[in-house]
């Protein structure tokens, strides 16, 4: 059955009728019917008692999913998705699994999941349940020829890129496996987050491509822990193929088993892949297809927000009032209080959990005030919030039982000054719910910031078979949570926020609006994280700060309102201190955001010049729509330099920059862009025109 044909290459679902079910590249369009049993299931299940199918540490080599045989399948088609869902057993233990595949009409691009039902006789141990599995996910290139794109983060340090080739020295190294009695490979490469930064350490999504060939993009959609594993198996013929698995949570990582007594079900977390030509194709179609899981996609209005580089968690009437002035003149559309606007005392991180307006730091009308002024100047008000933690010093600390926190042996998980929530408990959604719900009814709050700047660890093992079971169950209460926020308030604006990006997955970016890309404060080490956002990121969802300050010249404020043009123009800086040619500057990139913003939601990332190294002099990236493409380019070397940029085709001139451009721009025909950068940290958007093109 083929699911889709793109860049003369095939993805096929193979249903053998004496082998388990597979996904296959073919490399030749309509050679489908011919294809044997794969060598890689679709399926792979880690059961305690059935273990591995061979000597290995790998979770895609398993007993389980050996087994499994077809026992039919059945295709329907709804809202754009075509779904197939494939049937199968294992007579051994009496599971029955059922592959869920969305194909997304027109593209190529699909989203996977696996539901497991015990119907045997005995309670079974998962350790490790697989969302999907495919080998030869690039066609027939041989793993030595295969790289993958993969990243890595930190605070302040997110989406860092890199092209890792398989075969050398860190990666899959060859090790003849046809000479040694033909075992498959016993290791894997593998990238893993753990806790709830799904985010923190390693980006949830990543590239592999051929050399010269196709490319395959894959993201993990959960808003916990999660595995990705590369491993090398041999077919029939005794070929190396290149296996790729998408996992949640696993035993070995993640201190995950769920026990399935007779009757029930568990639902892996869902993935998605996208495939094109190359890798910026696949990584455009990814972004296709990440809007297609949006729920309730709206144009992306500009936010100015008082903390970065600002207010800094210090909000006051007195300080707000003049911002909100500015902001509104500088045209923003959204203004949000951050941290510090319910505290009394000053130090309000492990006081945290009731979320009542401080009344020392809003005397004269309270926070009222200012949410007036803010409405009075055009823009939706909205504040921050922290949702998921209650400080230790905060009275609802006592108020709610032990029950209602993350635990482990009976004693609560605590991180820096803060308990955990445990969303399965019914208190912890009523406070939260009449929080918001004050909140928007009280204060006309039409936009919430919602933040998470600690994480558990393992998990929880209070009414659960394991710490990462319990996590799984907190990590999908948190999602019910938010549905139902927004089944009440269907017109809330929400960002997603953990420490800057530390949780950025499409379990969360499904449901809301924009996500924050870094805490990051230095506009000079901004800009590989803007442009590496979106490869993970939808433009219209990545919120790139941009802090221009009274005290920048006018070259410094250029720079950084370049970076928050890179996506979602994401705004904050004392403009109220600003001189009017100062603010004028502001005006003119706030008003470019507007000017995109329909265009933005439409447009796909593409980068100029790669992805950039961390130290890179020179960065661009590039965001390409139907008439026109912006590219954004940042120069942070020292001295004057020329590059030529490999652009769509059209005329280009820059959109935008200080009135005194020192840059110049010439293209011959439809040739390179040539630029001539002076000496200096600088920054600009160039316009792409492709109206009137062939």
């Amino acid at each position: 059955m083929t699911l889709w044909t793109r860049d003369q290459d095939e993805l096929a679902l193979v249903l053998p009728a004496d082998a388990p079910a597979a996904l296959a590249t073919t490399g030749t369009p309509g050679t489908t019917d011919s294809l044997a049993a794969p060598a890689q299931p679709l399926v792979e299940i880690l059961a305690v008692g059935q273990g591995r199918a061979s000597a290995n540490t790998r979770n895609t080599a398993t007993a389980v999913g050996a087994r499994l045989r077809v026992l039919g399948h059945d295709v329907t088609a709804s809202d754009g998705w075509t779904t197939v869902r494939v049937f199968q057993g294992d007579a051994v233990t009496g599971l029955h699994v059922t592959s869920h595949l969305q194909v997304r009409a027109g593209g190529a691009s699909l989203r996977s999941w696996t539901t497991v039902r015990n119907d045997g006789a005995e309670p079974v141990a998962l350790q490790a349940v697989s969302s999907l599995v495919i080998g030869r996910p690039v066609g027939a290139a041989p793993v030595a020829g295969t790289l993958s794109l993969e990243g890595h983060s930190e605070w302040v340090g997110e989406n860092r890129w890199a092209w890792t080739r398989l075969s050398g020295q860190d990666g899959l190294v060859g090790l003849d496996l046809p000479a040694h009695q033909h075992q498959d490979a016993r290791g894997s490469r593998s990238l893993v987050s753990t806790g709830t930064w799904s985010s923190g350490t390693r980006n949830p999504a990543g590239v592999l491509r051929a050399e010269d060939g196709p490319a395959l993009a894959w993201q993990v959609e959960h808003n916990g822990a999660w595995r990705a594993e590369l491993g090398v198996r041999l077919d029939t013929a005794d070929e190396e193929v290149l296996v790729l698995g998408l996992f949640g949570p696993t035993d070995d990582d993640h201190a995950w088993t769920r026990v399935l007594a007779p009757g029930e079900s568990f639902e892996s977390v869902q993935v998605s892949l996208a495939a094109a030509g190359d890798w910026q194709d696949a990584l455009a179609e990814m972004t296709r297809h990440r809007r297609a899981l949006r729920r309730n996609p709206r144009r992306p209005a500009v936010v100015f927000n008082d903390y970065m580089n600002t207010l800094m968690g210090d909000p006051t009437t007195a300080k707000l009032l003049p911002l909100v002035d500015a902001a509104a003149r500088t045209g923003a559309e959204l203004f949000c209080i951050d941290a510090g606007w319910y505290d009394d005392g000053g130090d309000w991180w492990d006081s945290v959990g009731l979320w009542e307006p401080s009344a020392s730091r809003f005397p004269d009308g309270g926070l009222r005030t200012v949410v007036d002024a803010i409405r009075a100047g055009g823009m939706v008000p909205g504040l921050w919030l922290e949702p998921e933690v209650v400080g230790v010093r905060s009275p609802l600390a006592e108020r709610l039982p032990d029950e209602a926190f993350l635990q482990r042996g009976g004693v609560r998980i605590t991180e820096h000054g803060r308990h955990l929530l445990d969303l399965r408990h019914r208190d912890v959604v009523k406070h939260l719910d009449e929080v918001v719900d004050r909140l928007v009814e009280d204060f006309g709050v039409g936009y919430f910031k919602l933040d998470y700047n600690v994480t558990p660890g393992a998990g929880t093992d209070l009414d659960a078979d394991s710490p990462g079971d319990g996590l799984l169950q907190q990590n999908r209460a948190h999602l019910d949570w938010i549905d139902g926020v927004l089944a009440r308030h269907p017109d809330l604006v929400i960002e997603n926020c953990a420490s800057g990006a530390m949780r950025a997955d499409y379990a969360l970016l499904s449901r809301l609006d924009l996500q924050s890309t870094s805490d990051q404060q230095n506009p000079l080490l901004y800009p590989p994280i803007a442009a590496g956002a979106l490869v993970g990121i939808v433009p219209e969802q990545a919120a790139n700060w941009a802090y221009p300050q009274p005290d920048m010249t006018d070259e410094e404020i250029v720079f950084t309102l370049c970076t928050g043009l890179t996506g979602r123009l994401y705004l904050s800086g004392r403009l109220h201190e600003m001189t009017p040619e100062q603010a004028a500057l502001v005006v003119g990139g706030v008003d470019l955001a507007k000017e995109w913003a329909d265009r933005l939601v439409g447009s796909v990332p593409f980068w100029p010049l790669g992805l950039p190294a961390w130290s890179a002099p020179l960065v661009a990236a590039g965001l390409r729509g139907a008439d026109e493409s912006l590219v954004v380019v940042w120069w942070r070397g020292a001295e004057a330099t020329e590059i030529d940029l490999d652009l769509p085709a059209g005329g280009v001139d820059i959109a935008y920059g200080p009135p005194d451009d020192g840059w110049h721009v010439t293209r011959a025909a439809d040739g390179p862009v040539h630029l001539r950068i002076p000496s200096g940290p600088q920054a600009r958007v160039l316009r792409v025109r492709h109206t009137g093109l062939a």
